[in-house]
């Protein structure tokens, strides 16, 4: 497993998080776990299911503090894994919020930052 993975989310919910102490995804009640990326999968998620947003930050996280609670799966019937966390994101996980900004076609490009 890769030491960092990715999640993609709203300044404002970020901005809250810091307020919280943690993170919690808006739609984590309802899920249960939040959704992460790998580096590789990240430009095709955001492109995917934040098309057209703005306002959007890429959170780096520290896989090894939230270790145990990170489970890789495919919950949509495919064989890509995705990593989940079944559990809040405390902030002292996250190394760097990174803005992620929408193309005018509504696409992404990775930021310079997460170029690899």
């Amino acid at each position: 497993m890769s030491n960092r993975v990715w999640h993609i989310t709203t300044l404002a919910e970020w901005q809250a998080a810091q307020a919280a102490g943690f993170y919690q995804s808006a739609n984590f009640t309802q899920e249960g776990f939040i959704h992460c990326s790998y580096s590789h999968q990240l430009l095709t998620v955001a492109n995917r299911f934040f098309h057209g947003q703005d306002g959007l930050v890429v959170l780096l996280i520290d896989s090894t503090k939230i270790e145990r609670m990170l489970v890789n799966e495919n919950l949509e019937g495919g064989v890509e894994l995705f990593p989940h966390l079944y559990g809040v994101l405390p902030n002292n996980a996250v190394s760097k919020a990174i803005t992620l900004s929408c193309n005018p076609d509504g696409s992404f490009n990775l930021p310079q930052e997460l170029q690899i």
